[in-house]
């Protein structure tokens, strides 16, 4: 797990120079300064900082293959490599180290991108120079779990792991996207293909790359596909999901240094850790509640024998960091879940260098229950399940008779299980009764802005180009692939790695591995969201590990008590400070974001998600937009857990 950066620029002489100031920018996902190179000649340069984690001795990178006219530099792990290796061996390739880069490197002489890329399994974002070609080629994996930006204007050329480092090519321009300010404002995220960044872009997931002669050309070698598969019964499909898990995590724990797990009280990453059985877990808790995460996780590794580590997080802690947190991310997240992901880590890399967590689960297998569950009433849902199996053209018309009638108890029940998705759905940006926006409604939004930053976006319609895509697939299938594609590749993945490697830890995710993902994706919808459950059929395979009350836990994911925080004056004047300076007013209708703080704080609204959305973008801004330099002097740097290692010389 590392970081790289490029960049091809005619008009930079000092090249040399210009990569080592691009690297310091992301010092913190690789600390270990032996390991961590740059490359430069008079076409491009190439820099990497290393995290070791497998051939700790000898991977040094820049690594070339045999003649010196191919480099490559590589942020990830291929968790295959070892039979990839022998392969390429046996076919005449001289490997000078034991690491997974060098599978890559020879991998793309034999087989050529796309057939390096059908062969592998992991996470990773990686750049090739091919001197005999002149030409950069690079891939992002398969669902995103690795960042990778790029930069493509007139002569310039930027790609790699971190926006942060784009800044110091003195040919990029820092300037803000004022049209990704709105979609921030509905989903807490920017799920806009432009980064809050003018002109830098995230590469898409699934793709790869080669730019030659300042022209970029991608090409996609991976999606997901919904190949439903009815001839397996449903103890054949428990059978398989439990297969495909234990073979996954068995091959994330491939690595030459300690191996822990992150545990919360869900089973995702319940079911990972009671297969993994690390010797350290993890696991987060508030002061102010308002749930216990800590207490269930400890009693299932009191069950499984595990070392348990724990911490609580205050209030004075989260706001105290909450900055620092917004610059390792690059772009604003306003997910309340960043907070205690941070500290998980802190605590984390006290002990290990890579943890395993239980992302991707709900959207491979189906767990929100915005997929339709909306009622507790036996009846009503087993009305909406009947209505759910009719042809598509009669329930579409029953959808949109039911979205012409006022509220009625069921009513949202029996709507998602007709309507055409398509038509309503928004993700993760409503409550689940799609009466009540935890979010901004795109009015909401525009009224809060000003002129300058108000558009005609919709959440519904940013999704409207990958619902394309999977038309006539099943209408679950196809929620899942929004989300896939938005909330966790611009969202979940984005803060899992920048927060992990904001610490210097690697964070894997074996549900997100592409034969896993296969299975899931070729499992009826039927058995995956249904009136018993969400993700029905996975918890039935993840009770083969798990006490029936961990496998059967309603999703809470991270439950942060910023509602509670807003309404304590300390914390809520903190905020108001910020909404009153006077940079504000050039973006936001002040006096309408001050009302909504004033009206919240007093109890008179819940407004509490839409305040914490303008709360981190204000924050963010502030680090990259007006205090940038000293925001790069304090907090571009080794965490202290880190350089408590550096100075030891456990890091070298």
């Amino acid at each position: 797990m590392c970081g790289i950066i490029a960049f091809s620029d005619r008009e930079v002489l000092d090249k040399d120079i210009t990569i080592q100031a691009m690297m310091r920018m992301i010092q913190h996902r690789g600390p270990n300064e032996l390991g961590s190179g740059y490359y430069a000649n008079d076409q491009v340069a190439m820099g990497f900082r290393r995290l070791s984690v497998i051939d700790l001795k000898s991977g040094k990178q820049p690594i070339f293959n045999e003649d010196g006219s191919i480099l490559i530099t590589f942020n990830g792990e291929i968790y295959n490599y070892r039979p990839l290796r022998r392969q390429l061996i046996d076919a005449g390739h001289d490997f000078k180290s034991e690491a997974d880069t060098e599978v890559l490197l020879h991998g793309y002489e034999e087989w050529g991108m796309d057939g390096l890329l059908k062969r592998v399994r992991g996470m990773f974002a990686f750049l090739i120079w091919d001197d005999n070609r002149k030409t950069m080629l690079g891939a992002r994996d398969f669902f995103g779990i690795k960042p990778l930006y790029y930069y493509n204007e007139g002569p310039t050329f930027i790609v790699g792991s971190e926006i942060k480092a784009f800044f110091k090519e003195p040919n990029f321009k820092r300037e803000l996207n004022r049209e990704a300010v709105k979609p921030f404002l509905m989903n807490q995220y920017n799920d806009l293909k432009e980064t809050f960044f003018k002109g830098v872009h995230r590469f898409p997931p699934g793709h790869w790359f080669e730019y030659h002669d300042q022209k970029l050309t991608l090409h996609q070698y991976w999606d997901a596909r919904y190949d439903v598969d009815e001839r397996r019964s449903p103890q054949e499909t428990v059978e398989a999901i439990d297969r495909a898990v234990r073979e996954s995590v068995d091959l994330h724990t491939v690595a030459d240094v300690p191996v822990g797990s992150f545990l919360s009280e869900g089973v995702d990453s319940s079911y990972v850790t009671s297969l993994l059985k690390p010797q350290e877990v993890f696991s987060i808790n508030f002061e102010e509640g308002p749930f216990d995460e800590v207490g269930p996780a400890q009693a299932l590794a009191d069950h499984e024998g595990l070392h348990f580590n724990k911490a609580t997080v205050s209030a004075d802690e989260a706001f105290r960091d909450f900055a620092e947190m917004q610059y390792h991310l690059d772009e604003p997240d306003a997910n309340p879940s960043v907070i205690p992901l941070w500290y998980l880590c802190r605590l984390a890399r006290q002990k290990v260098t890579v943890v395993l967590s239980g992302e991707g689960a709900d959207e491979l297998f189906a767990g929100y229950l915005n997929y339709g569950d909306h009622s507790s009433n036996g009846f009503i849902r087993a009305l909406a399940d009947g209505l759910g199996k009719l042809p598509a053209g009669l329930r579409h018309g029953i959808g949109h008779a039911l979205a012409r009638m006022p509220n009625f108890p069921g009513r949202v029940q029996l709507y998602t299980h007709t309507a055409d998705p398509a038509e309503y759905y928004t993700g993760q940006a409503f409550a689940y009764d799609m009466a009540q926006p935890t979010m901004f409604t795109s009015d909401q939004a525009n009224a809060m802005l000003r002129p300058g930053y108000r558009n005609d976006l919709t959440v519904n319609g940013i999704y409207q180009e990958d619902f394309a895509k999977v038309k006539g697939t099943e209408d679950v299938k196809r929620m899942q692939y929004i989300d896939l594609h938005h909330f966790m590749l611009n969202d979940i993945l984005q803060k899992a790695d920048k927060i992990s490697m904001a610490h210097s830890l690697e964070l894997r995710v074996p549900y997100l591995d592409r034969e896993v993902a296969e299975l899931a994706d070729s499992i009826p919808s039927r058995l995956l969201f249904n009136r018993h459950n969400t993700k029905d059929i996975f918890r039935k395979a993840a009770r083969r590990h798990l006490p029936d009350e961990w496998a059967k836990r309603p999703k809470l994911g991270f439950p942060v008590p910023i509602k509670s925080w807003l309404r304590e004056e300390k914390y809520y004047r903190q905020v108001r400070d910020l909404f009153q300076e006077e940079w504000v007013a050039d973006i936001f209708d002040q006096e309408r974001i001050l009302t909504l703080l004033e009206t919240n704080y007093a109890g008179k609204v819940d407004g509490r998600r839409q305040v914490w959305n303008i709360f981190t973008f204000l924050t963010w801004y502030k680090l990259y937009f007006v205090d940038f330099d000293t925001t790069v002097e304090r907090y571009e740097r080794l965490q202290p857990e880190v350089q408590a290692l550096v100075d030891q010389g456990s890091l070298a």
